[in-house]
């Protein structure tokens, strides 16, 4: 006659009948960090600012051409694509700034949006595992670390993988650490971040703080901000 199989809890509820077993399922949140947790544009808007630049919306709106321009040619350390990409920008918009490594000079300085600490603490307290995916360097991501309010579980950089999103290396080198174990990528950026995933077919929740026009459709789900989050990624990953 074949045995029947013992729960695994069996033990338990027998010597304890009140008490549940409750089985802890691994999950993860991802992020991008700059423009997603921190504030980049404000910041850097801030930072040309105090360092002569009369011209600061014009060059951040180039900057950013210049920086994905660069960032696709061949593997740069981060301090060395901004600093490209920042040249390029005083350039082609005639303004007059200080240095062009006033981005990475002051990087500790750029500020994390209202609503990111208590966001991650949620997720924490919920019971996610929380990680960062983000194009700048180790030494540039440690002067931000320790302003998210919550401790980090794992971080993939530019600097980890040689490479930029959205080119997928972040994505593949994150999912070859966790394994396959359920998991959502949360980010601002349509183009670093959500295209990217969505190819990779990574669940992924949209942070359009720019209410951008572009694709709403490549995204999981989409929100103005990150004070919805919580309850949000519990429906996409259950």
């Amino acid at each position: 006659m074949a045995r029947r199989r013992r729960s695994p809890c069996a033990g338990a509820l027998a010597a304890t009948p009140k008490r549940r077993c409750v089985f802890v399922r691994e999950r993860w949140a991802s992020f991008d960090c700059f423009g997603t947790l921190v504030d980049w544009e404000r910041g850097f808007r801030g930072i040309l600012t105090a360092n002569g630049s009369s011209k600061a919306d014009a060059v951040v709106k180039a900057f950013h051409q210049h920086e994905a321009a660069v960032e696709a040619e061949t593997y740069r350390p981060y301090r060395q694509v901004t600093r490209m990409a920042l040249e390029r920008a005083i350039a082609e918009t005639g303004d007059t700034i200080a240095s062009s490594t006033v981005l990475t000079d002051s990087w500790a300085s750029l500020p994390v949006f209202d609503d990111s600490v208590e966001a991650l603490r949620q997720l924490r307290a919920d019971g996610w595992s929380l990680a960062i995916l983000t194009n700048c360097d180790d030494d540039l991501f440690a002067l931000t670390a320790t302003e998210l309010g919550v401790s980090i579980d794992r971080v993939v950089t530019a600097q980890n993988v040689r490479s930029y999103k959205p080119a997928p290396a972040h994505f593949f080198r994150f999912r070859e650490t966790i394994g396959d174990v359920p998991w959502v990528h949360v980010a601002g950026s349509w183009f670093h971040d959500i295209v990217p995933a969505h190819r990779a077919g990574i669940p992924r929740v949209w942070i359009d703080r720019q209410r951008s026009h572009e694709d709403p459709a490549l995204a999981s789900a989409v929100l103005p901000d990150l004070r919805e989050l919580a309850s949000v990624v519990r429906t996409i990953v259950r």
